[in-house]
């Protein structure tokens, strides 16, 4: 039987309906194995001997032979320009202004074979600190209002290369996700005098169903009105409003996390296309109301005529069974 449920983070209402995965469906086709990648291609720009394919280096974090392990460098098709003068334009309800920001790519490996889960998570330290890094040194620069850290992996997600890598944007808005998001955070406090976050995870961990990692500074669970099969959140312990308040021992625990969540997903879920979103309080924000996690997508299903028309989303798959699979996946 379907129900209806509602996460007073994103303020979504969900339809948990699992009879809908028994629907007939005469577009599926077998899931395609993932091509074998070769740890080095050679029209890949972000291969190891390909770096002048790419725009100028920002950052790197290097072996101590001198060899690159993690490279920043500019998104050569940013979204944002860093040259550009900000500049607001108004005509009746016409409204625009130039895309002053930053856009990069953080290159997570030199190996090209190589995704997210299947690094080692010392490996994975050195790309968490490089985001804490650059998200200090970007949070600097003026007129920056958000700071955004996302990964698309695989096709389906919105990757156009295959070679690990994730992105950071620096805009000069806050979009109507976040306001949201903040918004609600900040009305929950003023009624019940906490961190609706804070609540959420408590709550959770209450509950222990949807429970993936309890570990001493996180927890991977997934959401009672979870958005989508395998949609699953990390949610730090500790009240934090900004992902760069992570110390190196936060940071170390949530790469071992971060790695054998990646794996039990991909062995549960059968290897999808996913999204990685770390949704941090925006620049300057000083309520203490807001309370960083990470958000990982599974790109399992896709949204319809009736997700877009009514904007509410429509799960075939509870989050209870879900979590019971990821759980179950023995390394």
């Amino acid at each position: 039987m379907s129900e209806m449920r509602f996460n007073p983070i994103t303020l979504d209402w969900v339809v948990m309906a699992p009879d809908r995965a028994l629907r007939p469906d005469d577009f599926h086709h077998p899931t395609a194995e993932h091509p074998v990648r070769p740890q080095h291609r050679d029209g890949c720009p972000f291969c190891t001997g390909n770096e002048a394919l790419t725009p100028a280096e920002i950052a790197r974090m290097s072996a101590p032979d001198g060899s690159w392990l993690v490279r920043v460098i500019p998104n050569k098709f940013s979204v944002f320009d860093a040259t550009t003068e900000m500049q607001r334009k108004k005509q009746g309800t016409f409204r625009s202004m130039s895309a002053a920001g930053v856009h990069e790519v953080v290159v997570e490996h030199p190996r090209h074979d190589l995704d997210f889960g299947e690094m080692d998570p010392a490996h994975l330290v050195l790309v968490l600190r490089m985001y804490r890094e650059r998200y200090q040194v970007l949070r600097g620069h003026p007129q920056v209002e958000s700071i955004v850290i996302f990964k698309n992996q695989g096709q389906r997600a919105g990757s156009s290369l295959e070679h690990a890598h994730s992105q950071i944007t620096a805009a000069p808005v806050l979009s109507s996700q976040v306001c949201m998001r903040l918004q609600e955070a900040r009305r929950f406090h003023e009624l019940e005098g906490g961190c609706l976050y804070c609540t959420v995870l408590h709550e959770e961990l209450l509950a222990e169903e949807r429970i993936i990692e309890a570990g001493e500074a996180f927890v991977a669970f997934m959401p009672y009105a979870a958005l989508s099969p395998y949609h699953t959140w990390v949610f730090p312990r500790k009240h934090q409003a900004s992902f760069d308040e992570s110390s190196d021992a936060d940071i170390e625990e949530l790469a071992g996390l971060l790695s054998r969540l990646l794996r039990r997903l991909k062995a549960a879920a059968g290897a999808p296309d996913y999204n990685i979103t770390i949704r941090s309080a925006p620049v300057g924000e000083v309520s203490g109301c807001f309370h960083w996690y990470i958000s990982i997508v599974s790109r399992i299903s896709q949204l319809a005529g009736f997700e877009l028309g009514s904007g509410t989303y429509i799960n075939s798959m509870r989050p209870e069974r879900c979590a019971e699979l990821v759980r179950g996946i023995v390394l």
